[in-house]
């Protein structure tokens, strides 16, 4: 392994895993917390969420086309050409998140209903969306501004302000949760007043950094600066990305509906504890791969392309090595989820395997999501991701998910371990694609300003 790259993948890299951790704590305490409360709250809380996982996907492939334009033009040593791309970025993030929102605001029930037909889990749920529907608009714009950040390299800003947020956030679930200090006694709504304060003082740090710093600003007016050959980029490039992670996430959420509405409450409750160790297992692969893609990004933005190739199979070397790491760090907290989890005997049942499944399970995902996200989008190959993802998903996990459960009337585990195949059977695809070298490729212009 070149030792270079590897060092300077790792550098990237820490900040995102100490990030990722945290986002993955703040969830974790959302469950071990409302497991004081009830298996109601917990199953609730655990479909109401799934729509801020499908904004996540939107605004991580919003993020990522940022990251694909501004780490080359990094490289290239073009900081106006970021800030337009901000400005570009801004306009898509806040018109999702503003849909979101609205949605979140005046419908949370029949936002619900998609999910489940348990009427207390919709009114948990409901009232659990209605309160944070403003925590939305502000990860419109948080979520480009740390982007633009990532790719020029400071990552490690980008985890201080994640870092705050996410620290916050899980102080408050304990206030707002259990009513400390005076606060009131929300149980699952103070989870999401939680996140909604967090992250509206996570926005308030982002302008007071933005204040200080001397290029990578925050400006809402950007989104109205335009440059007709950047916005046609970043719309071939980062659209994809979006309609890829949207549709993936999408098409995981359907899963969700099958296991609410096929599976029951039991299966509902243990799915968000198996969710949670598939989020523990994939952070260190997920987070290699974010920080491979930033060090790809700027070397084929500085056209030394057969070094960005060496650079991506250092990055697929260390994308085994966690995912593997991952599978055993299930193996590991399985024992003590099983004795935490405040589940019935058949929910326990349920999670006992869901785990053993998720084990292997997170390898799959590290290898697809190191390529597809990673190294392909640093080449601005975005495209061949979301036709692959969309048909694997689409065309493969969720008929699948759907037949075994509502048509074959298959035992749900039966059901799980169908849906956890998705993964692999794509595997030949994209590994074939890696190494076609397609991918490899300078999305950079050196005529941008030509039309001024």
């Amino acid at each position: 392994m070149n030792q270079n790259y590897y060092r300077q993948i790792m550098k990237l890299t820490v900040p995102i895993i100490l990030q990722n951790v945290l986002s993955t704590a703040v969830n974790s305490a959302d469950v071990v917390m409302l497991n004081y409360v009830g298996q109601a709250h917990i199953a609730a809380v655990s479909l109401a969420t799934h729509y801020s996982s499908i904004l996540f996907m939107i605004l991580y492939g919003i993020g990522t086309g940022v990251i694909m334009l501004g780490a080359q033009y990094f490289g290239k040593k073009d900081m106006r050409a970021i800030h337009l791309v901000e400005g570009i970025a801004l306009r898509f993030s806040m018109g999702c998140a503003g849909l979101f929102a609205l949605g979140a605001l005046l419908f949370p029930q029949a936002m619900m209903r998609v999910f489940t037909h348990d009427p207390e889990l919709i009114g948990i749920g409901a009232q659990y969306l209605s309160r944070i529907s403003a925590a939305y608009l502000c990860w419109g714009v948080i979520e480009v501004y740390l982007a633009t950040l990532r790719s020029v390299g400071r990552v490690g800003v980008a985890t201080a302000l994640n870092t705050f947020a996410f620290s916050l956030n899980i102080l408050l679930n304990a206030v707002f949760i259990f009513g400390l200090f005076g606060a009131p006694r929300l149980g699952a709504m103070g989870v999401a007043l939680a996140t909604s304060v967090s992250r509206a003082l996570e926005l308030l740090l982002c302008l007071v950094v933005s204040a200080r710093s001397r290029d990578v600003k925050l400006k809402l007016s950007a989104m109205f600066e335009s440059n007709a050959l950047l916005l046609k980029d970043f719309i071939r490039m980062a659209l994809p990305a979006v309609l890829n992670d949207a549709s993936w996430g999408l098409a995981f959420s359907m899963y969700s509906v099958v296991i609410g509405h096929f599976l029951g409450s039991d299966m509902v409750a243990a799915n968000s504890f198996a969710h949670l160790a598939h989020s523990f297992g994939t952070i260190l692969a997920f987070s290699v791969a974010s920080g491979g893609s930033i060090l790809l990004g700027q070397l084929i933005g500085e056209n030394r392309l057969e070094h960005a190739d060496r650079a991506a199979a250092d990055l697929m070397r260390l994308t085994v090595l966690f995912g593997a790491i991952g599978g055993v760090i299930i193996l590991a907290v399985r024992p003590v989820m099983l004795n935490f989890a405040d589940l019935n005997a058949t929910g326990k049942g349920y999670l006992s395997v869901m785990l053993l499944i998720c084990s292997y399970y997170v390898m799959g995902a590290a290898v697809n999501t190191s390529l597809i996200a990673g190294v392909f989008r640093a080449g601005g190959d975005s495209r061949w991701g979301f036709i692959c993802d969309t048909i694997d998903m689409w065309g493969y996990g969720v008929p699948l998910a759907f037949l075994s459960a509502a048509v074959l009337r298959l035992p749900p585990l039966w059901v799980y371990f169908l849906m956890c195949t998705d993964e692999f059977v794509k595997w030949p695809w994209v590994i074939g694609h890696y190494r076609s070298k397609k991918w490899l490729k300078n999305i950079t212009r050196d005529d941008l300003y030509a039309a001024e």
